[in-house]
């Protein structure tokens, strides 16, 4: 998948037209025609609001990674899905996690070895 292609799936995922986003980012229709075509590629600002404004990781819309979520937030959610449960108590360690839980350590496992490498 090429940046051109991520950002239009983004686009069509909040069901947002082509001169809506480009009236929300300042540019002109062609310029995000030219973006999703990979004719032109945006420069660091843009970039940066795109990301902000889909709120997704740079990394997630430069096609580097399937991660979706900043770090931010992808540390916030683990921390909310097993540092403390539902009674606001710290799990415990050998306490069992939902499936969903597991599911949001392995995308944690896996960004944090795309940032950091395995070692």
């Amino acid at each position: 998948m090429e940046f051109g292609e991520r950002l239009k799936e983004l686009r069509e995922e909040k069901n947002l037209a082509r001169h809506l986003l480009a009236n929300k980012l300042n540019v002109s229709y062609s310029t995000i025609s030219k973006y999703e075509t990979n004719i032109r590629f945006p420069d660091k600002e843009t970039l940066i609001a795109l990301a902000d404004f889909f709120d997704v990781s740079l990394d997630y819309l430069l096609c580097r990674s399937d991660i979706k979520d900043t770090a931010d937030k992808t540390l916030s959610k683990c921390k909310e899905q097993f540092l403390v449960n539902s009674s606001g108590n710290r799990y415990s360690a050998d306490e069992d996690f939902s499936p969903e839980a597991i599911e949001e350590i392995e995308k944690f496992k896996e960004f944090v070895h795309h940032k950091y490498g395995k070692k």
